[in-house]
């Protein structure tokens, strides 16, 4: 099993079991995605198990985010034990020194 939830007062609580690697991160984030298409929340929180999570995490996270948009549902990130505070703030995107490769 990829993740555990609970539903309070209509806010879905995904809880990620175990850091994601790229061999069940499709899955888990299908399975946060089955939910909020059978339950409609009125807000998804998605807790990630580690404070450094993996690539993979943040790949499922992403692709959650993105669907969440789609149908109008606020969702959340946090990490292990934090209490949620809302959805990160959007940054404006930074100038490269470099370009993507490394080159000048």
């Amino acid at each position: 099993m990829l993740i555990s939830h609970v539903v309070e007062d209509g806010v879905l609580n995904v809880r990620v079991l175990r850091d994601l690697d790229i061999t069940n991160r499709a899955a888990a984030a299908l399975q946060i995605q089955a939910l909020v298409y059978a339950l409609r929340p009125s807000r998804l929180t998605v807790e990630l198990p580690v404070a450094n999570p993996s690539a993979a995490s943040l790949s499922a996270v992403a692709r959650t985010h993105r669907m969440c948009q789609s149908v109008g549902i606020p969702c959340d990130v946090t990490g292990p034990g934090a209490a949620v505070t809302g959805p990160l703030p959007a940054s404006a995107p930074q100038r490269l020194e470099f370009g993507a490769r490394g080159h000048r």
